[in-house]
């Protein structure tokens, strides 16, 4: 099974349209950096669009964000994209006779939901600007050779 990476994409997508605002933000660039077609680079950016995050102008390859890279989380990122999806899910298809397959949904229903809690509020606590200013880090590392790939 395929994992998604619509979220990666989606901060990757608000990353660039920060870093590269001065320059051409067609799907088509961005589809170039993220490695993907541009239809992906639209779906997301709609994506992103409905939830506030950018504003764009049909037929101008100028969007950009709505708010400040301190004020976007990543947790706004990801409901943005993937919405309210859990990140892990239970069979739902087990013998309820078996001592285990009887009582391993509630149990791991409770594991679960911790755990996508601490996810959620991690996630809230991260920030765009956070992100950029890595990317920006890594890439000075780079240049500086200091960076062995």
């Amino acid at each position: 099974m395929k994992l998604s990476t619509r979220f990666s994409d989606a901060i990757h997508i608000l990353a660039y349209l920060k870093i590269y605002q001065n320059t051409k933000l067609s799907s088509e660039e961005i589809a170039a950096s993220v490695v993907t077609s541009p239809v992906v680079i639209r779906r997301l950016m709609s994506k992103l669009k409905a939830a506030g995050l950018i504003k764009t102008i049909s037929g101008t390859p100028a969007p950009s964000l709505t708010k400040s890279t301190d004020q976007i989380t990543l947790l706004d990122i990801y409901m943005a994209v993937e919405g309210d999806t859990e990140l892990f899910s239970i069979d739902r298809q087990t013998n309820p006779d078996c001592i285990v397959g009887g009582n391993i949904q509630q149990v791991l229903t409770q594991y679960y939901d911790e755990v996508q809690a601490a996810t959620q509020q991690k996630l809230e606590s991260i920030t765009l600007t956070q992100v950029i200013d890595n990317i920006r880090n890594e890439q000075a590392l780079k240049e500086s050779g200091e960076l062995n790939d």
